[in-house]
Protein backbone atom coordinates (compact mmCIF):
# COMPACT_ATOMS: atom_id res chain seq x y z
CA UNK A 1 0.00 0.00 0.00
CA UNK A 2 1.60 3.26 -1.17
CA UNK A 3 0.13 5.15 1.80
CA UNK A 4 2.61 3.48 4.15
CA UNK A 5 5.64 3.00 1.90
CA UNK A 6 7.45 6.02 3.31
CA UNK A 7 7.39 4.43 6.76
CA UNK A 8 8.74 1.04 5.77
CA UNK A 9 10.75 1.67 2.60
CA UNK A 10 13.72 3.87 1.73
CA UNK A 11 12.97 7.17 0.02
CA UNK A 12 16.34 7.01 -1.74
CA UNK A 13 15.46 3.66 -3.34
CA UNK A 14 12.08 4.59 -4.78
CA UNK A 15 13.56 5.38 -8.18
CA UNK A 16 15.94 2.46 -7.83
CA UNK A 17 13.08 -0.06 -8.01
CA UNK A 18 10.92 1.83 -10.50
CA UNK A 19 9.54 0.08 -13.57
CA UNK A 20 11.80 2.09 -15.83
CA UNK A 21 14.98 1.24 -13.95
CA UNK A 22 14.02 -2.42 -13.65
CA UNK A 23 13.68 -2.51 -17.43
CA UNK A 24 16.98 -0.68 -17.79
CA UNK A 25 18.76 -3.50 -15.95
CA UNK A 26 17.32 -5.96 -18.48
CA UNK A 27 18.51 -3.76 -21.33
CA UNK A 28 21.93 -3.43 -19.72
CA UNK A 29 22.20 -7.23 -19.87
CA UNK A 30 21.13 -7.29 -23.53
CA UNK A 31 23.67 -4.59 -24.37
CA UNK A 32 26.45 -6.44 -22.57
CA UNK A 33 25.53 -9.67 -24.38
CA UNK A 34 25.98 -8.02 -27.78
CA UNK A 35 29.25 -6.43 -26.64
CA UNK A 36 30.56 -9.76 -25.33
CA UNK A 37 29.68 -11.49 -28.60
CA UNK A 38 31.38 -8.72 -30.55
CA UNK A 39 34.53 -9.15 -28.47
CA UNK A 40 34.53 -12.82 -29.46
CA UNK A 41 33.86 -12.33 -33.19
CA UNK A 42 30.26 -13.54 -33.15
CA UNK A 43 28.57 -10.18 -33.71
CA UNK A 44 30.12 -7.43 -35.87
CA UNK A 45 31.37 -4.59 -33.68
CA UNK A 46 29.29 -1.93 -35.45
CA UNK A 47 26.16 -4.03 -34.99
CA UNK A 48 26.93 -4.47 -31.30
CA UNK A 49 27.23 -0.69 -31.00
CA UNK A 50 23.90 -0.24 -32.77
CA UNK A 51 22.20 -2.68 -30.41
CA UNK A 52 23.73 -0.88 -27.41
CA UNK A 53 22.57 2.47 -28.72
CA UNK A 54 18.92 1.40 -28.53
CA UNK A 55 19.09 -0.36 -25.17
CA UNK A 56 17.35 2.56 -23.55
CA UNK A 57 14.22 2.18 -21.42
CA UNK A 58 12.94 5.56 -22.62
CA UNK A 59 12.41 4.00 -26.05
CA UNK A 60 10.12 1.27 -24.76
CA UNK A 61 6.33 1.28 -24.68
CA UNK A 62 6.12 0.31 -21.02
CA UNK A 63 2.33 0.19 -20.91
CA UNK A 64 2.25 -2.31 -23.79
CA UNK A 65 5.15 -4.27 -22.30
CA UNK A 66 3.31 -4.67 -18.99
CA UNK A 67 0.26 -5.93 -20.87
CA UNK A 68 2.37 -8.41 -22.85
CA UNK A 69 4.14 -9.74 -19.73
CA UNK A 70 0.83 -11.33 -18.69
CA UNK A 71 0.84 -13.30 -21.93
CA UNK A 72 4.56 -14.09 -21.96
CA UNK A 73 5.19 -15.00 -18.34
CA UNK A 74 8.25 -12.79 -17.85
CA UNK A 75 9.50 -9.36 -18.83
CA UNK A 76 12.35 -10.46 -21.09
CA UNK A 77 10.18 -11.95 -23.83
CA UNK A 78 8.13 -8.82 -24.70
CA UNK A 79 11.16 -6.62 -24.01
CA UNK A 80 13.25 -8.49 -26.57
CA UNK A 81 10.39 -8.23 -29.08
CA UNK A 82 10.12 -4.48 -28.59
CA UNK A 83 13.89 -3.98 -28.64
CA UNK A 84 14.22 -6.04 -31.82
CA UNK A 85 11.48 -4.02 -33.53
CA UNK A 86 12.99 -0.70 -32.41
CA UNK A 87 16.38 -1.70 -33.82
CA UNK A 88 14.80 -3.17 -36.97
CA UNK A 89 13.19 0.20 -37.69
CA UNK A 90 16.70 1.67 -37.94
CA UNK A 91 18.89 -1.28 -38.94
CA UNK A 92 17.30 -4.53 -40.10
CA UNK A 93 20.64 -6.36 -40.09
CA UNK A 94 21.43 -5.43 -36.49
CA UNK A 95 18.00 -6.65 -35.39
CA UNK A 96 19.01 -10.20 -36.37
CA UNK A 97 21.63 -10.28 -33.60
CA UNK A 98 19.50 -9.15 -30.65
CA UNK A 99 19.38 -11.70 -27.78
CA UNK A 100 21.47 -14.13 -29.82
CA UNK A 101 21.79 -17.55 -28.17
CA UNK A 102 20.36 -16.46 -24.79
CA UNK A 103 17.16 -17.48 -23.08
CA UNK A 104 14.78 -15.15 -21.28
CA UNK A 105 15.84 -16.36 -17.83
CA UNK A 106 19.46 -15.49 -18.65
CA UNK A 107 18.46 -11.87 -19.05
CA UNK A 108 16.01 -11.73 -16.13
CA UNK A 109 18.44 -13.36 -13.69
CA UNK A 110 21.40 -11.25 -14.79
CA UNK A 111 19.29 -8.10 -14.53
CA UNK A 112 18.25 -9.16 -11.02
CA UNK A 113 21.89 -9.63 -10.04
CA UNK A 114 22.77 -6.19 -11.42
CA UNK A 115 19.99 -4.73 -9.31
CA UNK A 116 21.27 -6.65 -6.29
CA UNK A 117 24.81 -5.37 -6.96
CA UNK A 118 23.65 -1.75 -6.97
CA UNK A 119 21.53 -2.44 -3.89
CA UNK A 120 24.54 -3.88 -2.05
CA UNK A 121 26.67 -0.87 -2.99
CA UNK A 122 23.95 1.44 -1.68
CA UNK A 123 23.45 -0.61 1.47
CA UNK A 124 27.14 -0.86 2.29
CA UNK A 125 27.34 2.93 2.38
CA UNK A 126 24.45 3.09 4.83
CA UNK A 127 25.88 0.22 6.86
CA UNK A 128 29.13 2.15 7.18
CA UNK A 129 27.20 5.20 8.41
CA UNK A 130 25.26 3.05 10.88
CA UNK A 131 28.42 1.39 12.17
CA UNK A 132 30.12 4.75 12.67
CA UNK A 133 27.14 6.03 14.67
CA UNK A 134 27.21 2.91 16.83
CA UNK A 135 30.98 3.20 17.33
CA UNK A 136 30.59 6.80 18.53
CA UNK A 137 27.71 5.94 20.88
CA UNK A 138 29.67 2.99 22.26
CA UNK A 139 32.78 5.09 22.88
CA UNK A 140 30.75 7.86 24.50
CA UNK A 141 28.95 5.47 26.83
CA UNK A 142 31.79 3.04 27.50
CA UNK A 143 31.55 3.85 31.23
CA UNK A 144 27.81 4.63 31.45
CA UNK A 145 26.59 2.10 34.00
CA UNK A 146 23.11 0.63 33.64
CA UNK A 147 21.32 -2.52 34.66
CA UNK A 148 21.59 -5.58 32.49
CA UNK A 149 18.32 -7.47 32.12
CA UNK A 150 17.62 -11.16 31.56
CA UNK A 151 14.09 -12.47 30.90
CA UNK A 152 13.00 -8.81 31.27
CA UNK A 153 14.14 -8.81 34.90
CA UNK A 154 16.99 -6.84 36.44
CA UNK A 155 20.07 -9.07 36.51
CA UNK A 156 23.39 -7.26 37.15
CA UNK A 157 25.14 -4.08 36.03
CA UNK A 158 26.68 -3.58 32.59
CA UNK A 159 27.45 -0.39 30.71
CA UNK A 160 25.29 1.09 27.99
CA UNK A 161 28.41 0.96 25.84
CA UNK A 162 28.44 -2.82 26.19
CA UNK A 163 24.83 -3.03 25.01
CA UNK A 164 25.54 -0.85 21.96
CA UNK A 165 28.81 -2.71 21.30
CA UNK A 166 26.84 -5.93 20.96
CA UNK A 167 24.41 -4.13 18.63
CA UNK A 168 27.45 -3.06 16.61
CA UNK A 169 28.88 -6.56 16.52
CA UNK A 170 25.63 -7.96 15.13
CA UNK A 171 25.67 -5.38 12.32
CA UNK A 172 29.35 -6.07 11.65
CA UNK A 173 28.64 -9.78 11.19
CA UNK A 174 25.97 -8.93 8.61
CA UNK A 175 28.49 -6.74 6.77
CA UNK A 176 30.91 -9.65 6.70
CA UNK A 177 28.22 -12.04 5.45
CA UNK A 178 27.25 -9.62 2.69
CA UNK A 179 30.86 -9.13 1.61
CA UNK A 180 31.67 -12.84 1.65
CA UNK A 181 28.55 -13.75 -0.35
CA UNK A 182 29.43 -11.56 -3.33
CA UNK A 183 31.50 -14.27 -5.03
CA UNK A 184 28.41 -16.51 -5.11
CA UNK A 185 25.58 -14.01 -5.48
CA UNK A 186 27.01 -11.49 -7.94
CA UNK A 187 27.22 -13.91 -10.87
CA UNK A 188 25.95 -13.69 -14.44
CA UNK A 189 23.40 -16.08 -15.86
CA UNK A 190 24.14 -16.97 -19.49
CA UNK A 191 23.44 -20.62 -20.17
CA UNK A 192 20.76 -20.91 -22.82
CA UNK A 193 17.52 -22.87 -22.91
CA UNK A 194 18.48 -25.86 -20.73
CA UNK A 195 21.73 -24.62 -19.18
CA UNK A 196 24.00 -26.33 -21.70
CA UNK A 197 25.14 -23.11 -23.45
CA UNK A 198 25.81 -22.95 -27.19
CA UNK A 199 28.45 -21.46 -29.53
CA UNK A 200 26.85 -17.99 -29.32
CA UNK A 201 27.13 -17.98 -25.51
CA UNK A 202 30.35 -19.92 -25.12
CA UNK A 203 32.68 -19.89 -22.13
CA UNK A 204 34.61 -17.01 -23.70
CA UNK A 205 31.40 -15.01 -24.24
CA UNK A 206 30.35 -15.76 -20.66
CA UNK A 207 33.67 -14.40 -19.41
CA UNK A 208 33.40 -11.26 -21.51
CA UNK A 209 29.77 -10.80 -20.49
CA UNK A 210 30.73 -11.02 -16.80
CA UNK A 211 33.70 -8.67 -17.22
CA UNK A 212 31.61 -5.99 -18.98
CA UNK A 213 29.01 -6.10 -16.19
CA UNK A 214 31.54 -6.26 -13.34
CA UNK A 215 30.12 -9.61 -12.19
CA UNK A 216 31.50 -13.11 -11.69
CA UNK A 217 31.23 -15.92 -14.21
CA UNK A 218 29.05 -18.93 -13.46
CA UNK A 219 27.61 -22.09 -14.94
CA UNK A 220 23.84 -22.29 -15.10
CA UNK A 221 21.93 -21.61 -11.90
CA UNK A 222 18.53 -21.54 -13.63
CA UNK A 223 17.11 -23.95 -11.08
CA UNK A 224 19.95 -23.94 -8.53
CA UNK A 225 18.74 -21.01 -6.43
CA UNK A 226 20.99 -21.30 -3.38
CA UNK A 227 22.64 -17.98 -4.27
CA UNK A 228 19.35 -16.11 -4.17
CA UNK A 229 18.39 -17.96 -0.99
CA UNK A 230 21.70 -16.97 0.60
CA UNK A 231 21.26 -13.32 -0.33
CA UNK A 232 17.69 -13.21 0.98
CA UNK A 233 18.74 -14.93 4.20
CA UNK A 234 21.58 -12.47 4.79
CA UNK A 235 19.15 -9.57 4.45
CA UNK A 236 16.71 -11.36 6.75
CA UNK A 237 19.42 -11.66 9.40
CA UNK A 238 20.40 -8.00 8.97
CA UNK A 239 16.79 -6.83 9.35
CA UNK A 240 16.46 -9.06 12.40
CA UNK A 241 19.56 -7.48 13.97
CA UNK A 242 18.15 -4.02 13.32
CA UNK A 243 14.87 -5.18 14.82
CA UNK A 244 16.69 -6.32 17.96
CA UNK A 245 18.13 -2.80 18.38
CA UNK A 246 14.67 -1.30 17.88
CA UNK A 247 13.08 -3.67 20.39
CA UNK A 248 15.69 -2.85 23.03
CA UNK A 249 15.04 0.85 22.55
CA UNK A 250 11.27 0.35 22.73
CA UNK A 251 11.71 -1.46 26.05
CA UNK A 252 14.12 1.14 27.39
CA UNK A 253 11.60 3.86 26.46
CA UNK A 254 8.85 2.37 28.63
CA UNK A 255 7.58 4.83 31.21
CA UNK A 256 8.64 2.56 34.05
CA UNK A 257 12.19 2.34 32.64
CA UNK A 258 12.80 5.67 30.88
CA UNK A 259 16.51 5.20 30.21
CA UNK A 260 16.66 5.80 26.45
CA UNK A 261 14.43 7.79 24.10
CA UNK A 262 14.01 8.32 20.40
CA UNK A 263 15.05 11.82 19.39
CA UNK A 264 12.25 14.34 19.80
CA UNK A 265 10.80 16.16 16.80
CA UNK A 266 7.75 18.30 16.14
CA UNK A 267 4.71 16.03 15.74
CA UNK A 268 6.71 12.84 16.28
CA UNK A 269 5.38 10.03 18.44
CA UNK A 270 2.18 11.71 19.50
CA UNK A 271 -1.22 10.18 20.18
CA UNK A 272 -4.56 11.13 18.62
CA UNK A 273 -6.16 11.19 22.08
CA UNK A 274 -3.39 11.37 24.72
CA UNK A 275 -1.35 14.59 24.62
CA UNK A 276 1.32 13.23 26.98
CA UNK A 277 2.36 10.28 24.80
CA UNK A 278 5.85 9.94 23.32
CA UNK A 279 5.62 6.82 21.22
CA UNK A 280 8.63 4.97 19.72
CA UNK A 281 7.44 5.39 16.14
CA UNK A 282 10.79 4.91 14.39
CA UNK A 283 11.61 1.78 16.36
CA UNK A 284 8.12 0.49 15.68
CA UNK A 285 8.63 0.80 11.90
CA UNK A 286 11.93 -1.09 12.12
CA UNK A 287 10.32 -3.79 14.23
CA UNK A 288 7.40 -4.07 11.78
CA UNK A 289 9.87 -4.71 8.95
CA UNK A 290 11.64 -7.31 11.08
CA UNK A 291 8.28 -9.04 11.46
CA UNK A 292 7.58 -9.08 7.72
CA UNK A 293 10.95 -9.97 6.18
CA UNK A 294 11.40 -13.51 7.63
CA UNK A 295 8.23 -14.67 5.89
CA UNK A 296 9.46 -13.21 2.59
CA UNK A 297 12.78 -14.99 3.08
CA UNK A 298 10.80 -18.16 3.68
CA UNK A 299 9.20 -17.71 0.25
CA UNK A 300 12.65 -17.63 -1.35
CA UNK A 301 13.76 -20.69 0.63
CA UNK A 302 10.60 -22.59 -0.25
CA UNK A 303 11.22 -21.83 -3.95
CA UNK A 304 14.56 -23.68 -3.96
CA UNK A 305 13.41 -27.19 -5.05
CA UNK A 306 12.81 -26.17 -8.67
CA UNK A 307 11.93 -28.67 -11.37
CA UNK A 308 14.53 -29.95 -13.81
CA UNK A 309 16.13 -27.21 -15.96
CA UNK A 310 13.42 -24.51 -15.75
CA UNK A 311 10.82 -23.96 -13.10
CA UNK A 312 7.12 -23.30 -13.48
CA UNK A 313 6.12 -20.91 -10.75
CA UNK A 314 8.90 -21.24 -8.17
CA UNK A 315 11.36 -19.03 -10.07
CA UNK A 316 8.57 -16.58 -10.75
CA UNK A 317 7.76 -16.33 -7.04
CA UNK A 318 11.19 -14.81 -6.40
CA UNK A 319 10.80 -11.64 -8.47
CA UNK A 320 8.55 -9.41 -6.39
CA UNK A 321 9.61 -11.14 -3.17
CA UNK A 322 13.29 -10.25 -3.60
CA UNK A 323 12.35 -6.67 -4.42
CA UNK A 324 10.19 -6.47 -1.29
CA UNK A 325 13.02 -7.86 0.86
CA UNK A 326 15.48 -5.30 -0.51
CA UNK A 327 13.05 -2.42 -0.08
CA UNK A 328 12.23 -3.37 3.51
CA UNK A 329 15.91 -3.88 4.33
CA UNK A 330 16.78 -0.45 2.94
CA UNK A 331 13.89 1.06 4.89
CA UNK A 332 15.10 -0.56 8.11
CA UNK A 333 18.61 0.78 7.50
CA UNK A 334 17.29 4.30 6.88
CA UNK A 335 15.10 4.22 10.00
CA UNK A 336 17.96 2.80 12.09
CA UNK A 337 20.28 5.62 11.08
CA UNK A 338 17.56 8.13 11.98
CA UNK A 339 16.93 6.36 15.28
CA UNK A 340 20.51 6.04 16.49
CA UNK A 341 21.78 9.40 15.24
CA UNK A 342 19.27 11.22 17.47
CA UNK A 343 19.11 8.80 20.40
CA UNK A 344 18.71 10.37 23.85
CA UNK A 345 20.28 8.61 26.86
CA UNK A 346 19.26 9.42 30.44
CA UNK A 347 22.30 8.47 32.55
CA UNK A 348 20.65 9.69 35.76
CA UNK A 349 17.65 7.41 35.26
CA UNK A 350 19.98 4.49 34.58
CA UNK A 351 21.64 5.05 37.96
CA UNK A 352 18.28 5.40 39.68
CA UNK A 353 17.08 2.12 38.22
CA UNK A 354 20.15 0.36 39.58
CA UNK A 355 18.76 0.92 43.08
CA UNK A 356 15.28 -0.52 42.49
CA UNK A 357 16.10 -3.95 43.91
CA UNK A 358 17.71 -2.76 47.16
CA UNK A 359 21.03 -4.27 46.19
CA UNK A 360 19.81 -7.68 44.98
CA UNK A 361 21.61 -7.10 41.65
CA UNK A 362 24.93 -7.45 43.53
CA UNK A 363 24.09 -10.89 44.95
CA UNK A 364 26.31 -12.71 42.48
CA UNK A 365 29.27 -10.53 43.50
CA UNK A 366 28.91 -11.60 47.12
CA UNK A 367 28.40 -15.26 46.22
CA UNK A 368 31.58 -15.31 44.14
CA UNK A 369 33.51 -13.47 46.88
CA UNK A 370 32.49 -16.03 49.52
CA UNK A 371 33.01 -19.14 47.37
CA UNK A 372 36.80 -19.47 47.95
CA UNK A 373 36.33 -19.63 51.73
CA UNK A 374 33.07 -21.50 52.28
CA UNK A 375 32.56 -23.21 48.92
CA UNK A 376 30.43 -22.30 45.90
CA UNK A 377 27.30 -24.19 46.99
CA UNK A 378 27.34 -22.91 50.56
CA UNK A 379 28.00 -19.37 49.35
CA UNK A 380 25.03 -19.59 47.02
CA UNK A 381 22.74 -20.82 49.79
CA UNK A 382 23.90 -18.10 52.21
CA UNK A 383 23.38 -15.27 49.71
CA UNK A 384 20.08 -16.69 48.51
CA UNK A 385 18.85 -16.72 52.13
CA UNK A 386 20.03 -13.14 52.58
CA UNK A 387 18.15 -12.11 49.44
CA UNK A 388 14.92 -13.65 50.74
CA UNK A 389 15.32 -11.75 54.02
CA UNK A 390 15.99 -8.50 52.13
CA UNK A 391 12.81 -8.95 50.12
CA UNK A 392 10.58 -9.99 53.01
CA UNK A 393 11.89 -7.32 55.41
CA UNK A 394 12.22 -4.68 52.67
CA UNK A 395 15.86 -4.11 53.58
CA UNK A 396 18.88 -3.40 51.46
CA UNK A 397 20.87 -6.59 50.80
CA UNK A 398 24.04 -4.96 52.10
CA UNK A 399 22.35 -4.26 55.45
CA UNK A 400 21.17 -7.88 55.73
CA UNK A 401 24.66 -9.17 54.98
CA UNK A 402 26.11 -6.91 57.67
CA UNK A 403 23.65 -8.41 60.18
CA UNK A 404 24.59 -12.02 59.48
CA UNK A 405 27.99 -13.68 59.68
CA UNK A 406 29.67 -13.61 56.26
CA UNK A 407 33.29 -12.89 57.08
CA UNK A 408 33.22 -9.78 54.89
CA UNK A 409 33.89 -6.36 56.38
CA UNK A 410 31.73 -3.31 55.66
CA UNK A 411 34.57 -1.89 53.55
CA UNK A 412 34.74 -5.08 51.51
CA UNK A 413 30.96 -5.07 51.05
CA UNK A 414 31.15 -1.48 49.79
CA UNK A 415 33.44 -2.66 46.99
CA UNK A 416 31.05 -5.43 45.96
CA UNK A 417 28.04 -3.07 46.03
CA UNK A 418 29.66 -0.47 43.74
CA UNK A 419 28.15 -0.53 40.19
CA UNK A 420 31.43 0.27 38.47
CA UNK A 421 33.01 -2.78 40.13
CA UNK A 422 30.23 -5.05 38.91
CA UNK A 423 30.45 -4.74 35.14
CA UNK A 424 32.76 -7.70 34.58
CA UNK A 425 34.92 -7.38 31.47
CA UNK A 426 32.55 -4.91 29.79
CA UNK A 427 35.29 -2.39 28.97
CA UNK A 428 37.62 -4.99 27.45
CA UNK A 429 34.79 -6.44 25.37
CA UNK A 430 33.80 -2.97 24.14
CA UNK A 431 37.35 -2.16 23.07
CA UNK A 432 37.71 -5.48 21.26
CA UNK A 433 34.44 -5.05 19.34
CA UNK A 434 35.24 -1.47 18.34
CA UNK A 435 38.69 -2.49 17.11
CA UNK A 436 37.30 -5.27 14.93
CA UNK A 437 34.39 -3.19 13.66
CA UNK A 438 36.69 -0.48 12.33
CA UNK A 439 38.54 -2.91 10.07
CA UNK A 440 37.34 -2.15 6.55
CA UNK A 441 36.21 -4.95 4.24
CA UNK A 442 37.50 -5.06 0.69
CA UNK A 443 35.14 -4.57 -2.27
CA UNK A 444 34.64 -6.09 -5.69
CA UNK A 445 34.87 -4.54 -9.11
CA UNK A 446 32.40 -1.82 -10.09
CA UNK A 447 29.23 -2.56 -11.96
CA UNK A 448 27.71 -0.27 -14.60
CA UNK A 449 24.84 1.54 -12.91
CA UNK A 450 21.51 2.37 -14.48
CA UNK A 451 21.65 5.78 -12.84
Amino acid sequence: MDLYNDIFHSEALKRFFSEKNTLQYLLLAEKALAQAQAENGIVPKEISETIGQYCDADLLDIKKLKHDIKQSGNAAIPLVKQLTQIIKNHDAEAAKYVHLGATSQDIVDTATVLQIKDFIDFSEKNLSILKEILIQITKEHRHTVMIGRTLLQQAKPITFGLKTAYWLEGIQRSCERLEESKKRVLCVQLSGAVGSQNPNISKAVNQSFAHILGLNTAHSWHTQRDNMAEFASILGILVGSLGKIAKDIILLMQTEVGEVFEGAAEGKGGSSTMPHKRNPVTSTAILANAQRVPFLVATILSAMPQEHERSAGLWHSEWVTLTDIMQLTAGSLDRSIELLSTLEIDKKRMLQNLELTNGLIYAENISLALAPTIGKEQAHILVETACKIAVSDKKHLKQVLMEIETGLSEKELDVYFTPENSIGLSLEIIDDIITRATVQNGGTGSTPSVF
